[in-house]
């Protein structure tokens, strides 16, 4: 079926926004063009395609991107007290000047204008190619944007175990900045990254992740969008996990008037292991969408969907997930969970959980909840001198605490907890 015109207008405009990258060796051309191709033909998203029937794309598609006020006041930077090597984007754009040099043991970086310049370059296996596999069932038009277009973001190759974690700092400056960032890594078998990333990018963000994790590699993976609430952002994360691999995603939303995170796993090799999670607390014109798929395509893998989201004052919370087990993926072990806790009765929670599978030696579940504070627990809190307030915000952090529980590393849980609870004070 043809998309509708307005759909295909909406792409079109999207892709004159940008300039079409120049100098690249042929095979990155290739992988551009096929994207290119892929988003002109199906459109951009539209409200009544089914994976966006919850959340208007608007603000992610309309040409020029909309103006998103800067904080007036510096927060302290998330996982400053860590030793990081830093990798620092101003308004999208890579800052040599304010990141760490790329000298890394066990990792090899390269920024990716130079990756995608080269006639022959690992990046070329992975660039584009687990973002044009996530296209299948569902579709994800402005991550064929990003491929089509994006020149921000880096090649990263570990191929031991990385010295320190990597931190993509995100910094604004222009109330109106637009950026595509597409990061491309791969962890070579045996390796292990951790990846942190944090701040809001620019006033719309649009970023790609693509990460292929090798035979008994691991890949921990902690992201914090917050501070400008003006902003809009759509990031997507393609993983593609080998035998034995390991893969833990983690995201916090503290700010934001649309965040829509989409999530492609597909585990080809067997025993590997992929848990995708995320926490978020909206107030007011929030609205916060959630969209993963993952796929058992091997044996004897588990994975792990752990949603939580605290909504007030009219904010909206969105969770799609799906668990596709394929035939042959005998042993399977997948569980999912989304929560909310409504803390008025205005706010939304809108849910789609999804299981499909095709194999009979398997163990999968999906659950979804949502609800008010428990009463009894405030009254026992409050029976003790507790203002209610404060019972309130204890209450909320232990409801969240299943979600940053999936963070492995319990130095960086503690100060997600820390963060979360100093805003929950900052918006009494």
């Amino acid at each position: 079926m043809a998309a509708p015109v307005l759909k295909l207008d909406a792409a079109g405009a999207l892709l004159a926004a940008w300039p079409a990258p120049a100098g690249e060796a042929a095979w990155a051309r290739a992988a551009r063009g096929r994207a290119e191709a892929w988003l002109r033909e199906r459109g951009a998203p539209g409200r009544r395609d089914e994976y966006w029937k919850y959340t208007d794309p608007t603000s992610l598609t309309v040409e020029p991107a909309p103006q998103a006020a800067l904080l007036a006041v510096e927060d302290v930077p998330v996982f400053q007290s860590r030793d990081t090597h830093r990798l620092v984007f101003v308004d999208g754009v890579y800052s040599p000047e304010a990141s760490t040099p790329l000298e890394i043991a066990g990792v090899e970086i390269t920024p990716l204008r130079t990756a995608l310049g080269a006639d022959i370059h690992w990046t070329r296996e992975v660039f584009g190619q687990l973002e044009a596999a996530g296209q299948v069932p569902v579709e994800r038009p402005l991550a064929a944007l990003n491929t089509a277009r994006a020149v921000e973001g880096f090649a990263i190759r570990v191929t031991g175990q990385a010295s320190r974690p990597i931190h993509f700092v995100y910094r604004r400056k222009d109330a109106g900045a637009e950026a595509l960032v597409h990061n491309v890594i791969r962890l070579d078998a045996g390796a292990d990254l951790t990846l942190l990333e944090s701040a809001a990018g620019a006033a719309r963000l649009n970023a790609v992740l693509e990460v292929e994790i090798g035979d008994g590699a691991a890949f921990h993976h902690v992201r914090t969008q917050g501070r400008d609430h003006e902003r809009c952002a759509v990031t997507g994360l393609f993983a593609r996990l080998g035998t034995e691999s390991r893969l833990k995603s983690f995201t916090l939303t503290v700010n934001g008037r649309l965040t829509r995170n989409e999530a492609f796993v597909e585990m080809r090799g067997d025993n590997a292991s992929a848990h995708v999670a995320g926490a978020c607390v909206g107030d007011g014109d929030f609205h916060h969408d959630d969209t993963v798929f993952i796929t058992h395509a091997a044996v004897g893998c588990e994975s792990r969907q752990v949603f939580k989201k605290v909504l007030r004052h009219g904010a909206v919370g969105v969770f799609q997930g799906k668990i596709l087990v394929k035939p042959g993926a005998q042993q399977t072990d997948g569980y999912q969970i989304s929560q909310s806790l409504l803390l008025d009765e205005t706010s939304q929670f809108l849910v789609k959980p999804e299981l499909e599978i095709y194999a009979d030696d398997v163990k999968c579940s999906h659950g979804s909840t949502s609800g008010a504070v428990d009463e009894t627990s405030l009254f026992y809190l409050t029976s003790r001198g507790i203002p209610r307030k404060t019972a309130e915000e204890l209450l909320v952090l232990a409801f969240l605490d299943e979600a940053i529980a999936e963070v492995e590393d319990a130095g960086l849980a503690d100060e997600l907890r820390e963060r979360l609870a100093a805003w929950l004070a900052r918006r009494r």
